[in-house]
């Protein structure tokens, strides 16, 4: 299974208007996606994305995970088990066909996997 690149990177924000504001002024973008659980800019062909849920992983060092797309989330989560990850997050739908999960590698850093049907298409 290929790794399709790069293609999400979400911050953990505790104030997720004021997180909102301030990404739309220093990256000089306005959301495409607005919702009380996640706010989503397309920043030069790319996601930035903010989660206000803080329960796991905390805002700060450490507070984002970047997301390297996959073909087949399942597929993909079993290929990074298979080299050693654990599991943090399952595989979840977050809305439109999109899947994502967290795999920690061995030395505890996350690693993001995403299944995006939508990524390159106008």
């Amino acid at each position: 299974m290929a790794i399709l690149g790069l293609r999400t990177v979400i911050y953990k924000v505790s104030d997720l208007q004021r997180a909102k504001q301030w990404y739309s002024t220093a990256f000089g973008v306005q959301p495409y996606f607005d919702q009380p659980f996640y706010v989503g800019f397309s920043v030069g062909g790319f996601e930035l994305g903010l989660d206000p849920d803080t329960k796991s992983t905390k805002p700060g060092p450490g507070g984002s995970v970047a997301y390297w797309g996959v073909p087949n989330i399942d597929k993909g989560v079993e290929q990074f088990i298979r080299a050693g990850a654990v599991l943090k997050s399952p595989v979840q739908e977050v809305g439109e066909g999109i899947r994502v999960a967290t795999v920690a590698d061995p030395f505890g850093n996350l690693i993001g996997l995403i299944e995006n049907p939508h990524f390159g298409k106008a």
